[in-house]
């Protein structure tokens, strides 16, 4: 009955968290789009630099919240407190394993599975914003090369 407890916990938590993943990219994703379609070639450098930096903190904000998913679900079956659910998921989400904190056996395969999905959180995350740089150093390219066009033929 506990190998069941543990899948039944692991399809929850895992669609839960590709849920939360899907929902805060995509709102991300679209929020980038009407950013970035409006007139941007006026804008510098400075512009560009907080788009990346409001896109970070939504992305660590999102992880944030995957991460206390995870907690919430350790502080009400292994840990008695908030801060070390928080910590062992925090510690188990983005792979470090202070090795610390340990779940109950009964438990103890959500932990590597937590680090599996983080992992691949991340890389959804990270593959987001290089693709938000990639657009932006591609519109300061074309920009250039306008510019560059306009002053020759003057």
């Amino acid at each position: 009955m506990m190998l069941f407890d543990q899948i039944a916990a692991a399809v929850l938590l895992l669609s839960l968290t590709l849920c939360l993943q899907c929902a805060g990219v995509t709102t991300l994703i679209e929020w980038l789009k009407r950013v970035l379609t409006r007139d941007t070639h006026k804008h510098g450098s400075v512009y560009s630099a907080t788009l990346v930096v409001k896109s970070m903190i939504a992305i660590v904000i999102m992880h944030g919240l995957a991460i206390l998913l995870w907690a919430s679900f350790y502080r009400t079956r292994c840990f008695p407190s908030w801060e070390l659910a928080f910590y062992f998921s925090a510690s188990s989400y983005s792979t470090v394993g202070y090795g610390d904190l340990v779940l109950p056996t009964h438990w103890r395969l959500l932990g590597p599975l937590e680090g599996i999905t983080g992992v691949l959180m991340c890389g959804i995350s990270v593959s987001v914003l290089f693709a938000l740089v990639t657009r932006l150093l591609d519109r300061d390219t074309q920009s250039s090369l306008t510019n560059s066009t306009k002053q020759s033929h003057v």
